[in-house]
């Protein structure tokens, strides 16, 4: 088992979750934004992108903090594991970098942003950065964010005690993979967070920034995305603590 210091755990983890919310909000910002050369190029590409994110990310962290990204990962591993020393080291550094990455990928769109005070009907900005049901029912919402990021956390942990995949490197890959197919089968209703740092580090970023009819931030809505993954990774690690 590797160890790595608090000092490394922070700043892997901020900086590989700033890449995975730069990549995600990124493809956000491009498929919804006026004068993009992406505009409405639909669920597929935005699926991709957040996968490659998570690859760009989970690879660069790796070395450093093993690539958490996402409080409901570190969680789930807690909870399998019985090792919780580090929890709010990983947690810190992944809610910071998740501010970093939306920050970033602002600067990348600042005039398409920019460009939303030229007309009358201002693009909605609040799903580049943080997630949006298409049917707002808080219990419903919450099992969807719940059981996707169960159907995350779980592989994930089976993924780490697979010698083979460890041994190649692959394991990341194989992630990556998995966030891109719960994007596309299980991401419609809720754009699936799957990540409270994901959501409420660009949601706390989006509420300041200056964005030009940016419209609201919801905070309403803000608990679903924080509450739901966090007890999808729990579930996720006390079923790999039970069954393998």
């Amino acid at each position: 088992m590797v160890s790595w210091s608090n000092w490394e755990v922070f700043r892997g983890e901020l900086i590989g979750t700033a890449i995975l919310i730069l990549f995600g909000a990124g493809v956000c910002a491009a498929v919804t934004l006026r004068f993009s050369k992406a505009k409405a190029s639909g669920w597929i590409v935005i699926a991709f992108g957040w996968g490659f994110g998570v690859l760009a990310g989970a690879y660069t962290a790796a070395p450093l903090s093993g690539g958490h990204l996402n409080p409901a990962v570190t969680l789930g591993i807690a909870v399998d594991s019985g090792k919780w020393g580090q929890v709010w080291v990983y947690v810190l550094g992944q809610m910071v970098g998740a501010m970093v990455g939306a920050v970033l990928a602002w600067l990348v769109y600042y005039a398409q942003f920019g460009a939303n005070k030229d007309t009358a009907e201002a693009t909605p900005t609040l799903g580049i950065f943080s997630t949006i049901p298409e049917i707002r029912n808080p219990f419903a919402n919450f099992m969807t964010e719940a059981i996707a990021t169960f159907a995350l956390v779980l592989p994930v942990l089976a993924f780490g005690g697979t010698k083979g995949l460890g041994l190649s490197g692959t394991q990341t890959l194989i992630v990556a993979f998995l966030v891109v197919g719960i994007g596309l089968s299980l991401g419609g209703p809720t754009g699936y967070a799957i990540n409270p740092a994901r959501d409420l580090g660009p949601r706390l970023v989006h509420s300041v920034l200056p964005i030009p009819n940016k419209g609201t931030s919801d905070w309403g809505y803000a608990w679903v995305p924080i509450a739901g993954p966090l007890v999808g990774g729990a579930l996720g690690g006390l079923v790999h603590y039970l069954a393998f």
